[in-house]
């Protein structure tokens, strides 16, 4: 019996059903398999009172501290969020807070390694629980998580520490595991690719999906948080030199307004449209109506919405940033093009020029799927139990 306890601050939850939705299907997975046990641990990182009564955190503040999610059995402990830190006491509360919780879970469930499914803060939390229950810690590297923490001043010496000191090191692609290098960690890193729900994706009907969302002509689907990391302008100035061509963007954020205002200024609002969040039970559909996916992304690991994309036969314009050359590999998954207006046009115009086959385009990413996942992770961790001993 392997028994896991899974450490993830980035995981779904009542108030954000779409946050961490890859690490919640990923554990499904791994709990779904014979002979292993598993609970979830989601931290939540609060504010000082009174910010908590912000409408941003009351929410959070309000979910119950252990559920039921899906099958899986998820402890919810808060953390102290200190505003304006950088983040540098994060781990710190985040090791404070679940000491106590950890502890009372040992007399009932005695795990034998802990998977800690982002790098900071979960990484260094992890690594100083591991010490002090006696079990070996796993990281798994994603993207923001070494882009940003492992860079940033106040919290890249534990990003380094958590990866030098951790019994394995997982990433979500080769060139994660080139920028944990990157980040001042010189050791060995096992590429974990994320999977495709193949029961839900890639296999609609892209005229039957145009006329259930009422879509004419050719789509263009941004899927990503309003955030300027995710690079939606670059995607409406394309767009907009484009005629007839319609644009969704999907997503969330801080930069909802400033992109209202830019589709405004260049009057492309009866052909651009900001659909705010989805649930990710809609893409499918979404997906599937669209011929390009465009996400003009500054820096990712491996963007779950690239490989949804291209299962749903839909090809990919996207910058050389992550883990882009590992996934277009072909002209047929979509083009790698300049991250500027210019060269998003062009390769938007390339793919709706030569359409691909829908089967040739979900072909580029038949090595990915979530039983694999499931195994490759039960493997690795099984392996760090073996090596303590």
């Amino acid at each position: 019996m392997l028994r896991v306890l899974t450490l993830a601050t980035l995981f779904p939850d009542a108030t954000r059903p779409n946050f961490g939705v890859f690490v919640e299907r990923q554990t499904l997975g791994l709990a779904a398999l014979d002979g292993v046990e598993l609970r979830v641990v989601a931290p939540i990182g609060l504010p000082p009172f009174p910010l908590t009564l912000h409408p941003a955190y009351r929410a959070l503040a309000q979910l119950p501290s252990r559920e039921d999610w899906k099958g899986l059995a998820v402890d919810r402990p808060r953390f102290l969020n200190v505003p304006t830190s950088g983040g540098r006491f994060h781990a710190a509360a985040l090791i404070r807070c679940l000491t106590p919780l950890l502890d009372r879970m040992r007399e009932t469930f005695r795990f034998d390694v802990i998977d800690a499914e982002f790098f900071f803060p979960d990484g260094p939390a992890a690594v100083a629980l591991g010490r002090r229950y006696g079990v070996p810690v796993s990281i798994k590297a994603r993207g923001a998580d070494i882009h940003h923490w492992g860079h940033a001043a106040a919290t890249a010496t534990q990003v380094r520490a958590a990866g030098r000191d951790a019994d394995g090191l997982l990433a979500v692609s080769q060139s994660m595991a080139d920028d944990i290098a990157a980040a001042g960690i010189d050791r060995p890193v096992r590429v974990h690719r994320t999977g495709i729900d193949r029961s839900r994706f890639g296999t609609v009907d892209r005229a039957a999906a145009k006329a259930r969302l009422g879509v004419n002509g050719p789509l263009v689907v941004s899927l990503g948080a309003l955030i300027p990391r995710k690079g939606h302008p670059i995607v409406v100035e394309a767009v907009a030199a484009l005629p007839g061509v319609t644009l969704w963007i999907v997503g969330g954020g801080p930069d909802r307004a400033a992109l209202a205002t830019r589709i405004a200024e260049l009057g492309v609002g009866d052909r651009v449209r900001l659909c705010g969040p989805m649930p990710h039970d809609a893409l499918p559909d979404l997906l599937a109506a669209a011929e390009v996916m465009a996400l003009a992304s500054s820096s990712e690991g491996l963007a779950n919405a690239w490989v949804e994309a291209l299962v749903s036969g839909t090809p990919i314009i996207i910058p050389d940033a992550g883990a882009a050359r590992e996934v277009v590999t072909r002209p047929t998954a979509g083009r790698i093009v300049a991250r500027d207006p210019a060269g998003f046009a062009q390769g938007i115009a390339a793919v709706l020029s030569q359409p691909a086959d829908p089967a040739a385009t979900r072909a580029t990413v038949d090595a990915y799927s979530w039983e694999r996942n499931a195994l490759e992770l039960h493997d690795h961790l099984t392996g760090l139990v073996g090596q303590n001993g």
